[in-house]
């Protein structure tokens, strides 16, 4: 099974919603059975608590229920998954720190930001924070963070020979 972390600062917005996204459209692809996901933050701040209320409101809008529960990235983390999808380069470097400190060292190639998948002409590698921000930027983040997802898909799908519907669907 292929195992993807997504990470950012306290685990209350991006991340999640990442997570959220992710998940979705891995359920519908079809690949459940080969794909798991879950994300952590770099600091300790909310752990235990839900997403951010707008975070939760703005997945709800398109369909999403959020049940994460907020905590830190760990060693352990690293043992377990295969892959980490940082949202900002602050957190990309963090998770680099604590992979160069842990025993199971992570080649660069298992160690993205987001917006690496952004198919949108785009030089911005890091997903805005929308926590000081209005509703209009959780949605941007929504946004960013949906067409990224279905990118990262497509990428894990190819690196591991996992077959989307749309591919599934040729083959009959």
């Amino acid at each position: 099974m292929v195992s993807v972390l997504f990470v950012c600062y306290g685990n209350i917005c991006r991340s999640p919603i990442a997570e959220g996204i992710f998940r979705a459209l891995v359920v519908e692809q079809g690949l459940s059975e080969e794909i798991q996901c879950d994300s952590a933050g770099t600091a300790s701040y909310h752990i235990g608590e839900l997403p951010d209320r707008r975070t939760r409101e703005n997945a709800l809008e398109h369909g999403l229920t959020l049940t994460h529960r907020a905590r830190r990235i760990t060693g352990e983390d690293l043992a377990q998954f295969d892959y980490f999808v940082a949202m900002d380069e602050a957190n990309f470097e963090a998770i680099e720190k604590l992979s160069h400190r842990s025993v199971g060292l992570h080649p660069d190639d298992t160690i993205f930001l987001l917006r690496e998948f952004d198919p949108a002409v785009n030089d911005q590698p890091n997903v805005p924070d929308p926590y000081y921000e209005g509703p209009e930027v959780f949605e941007e983040v929504y946004q960013i963070v949906l067409r990224c997802c279905r990118q990262l898909l497509a990428y894990l799908a190819q690196q591991h020979n996992l077959l989307l519907l749309s591919e599934r669907a040729k083959e009959h």
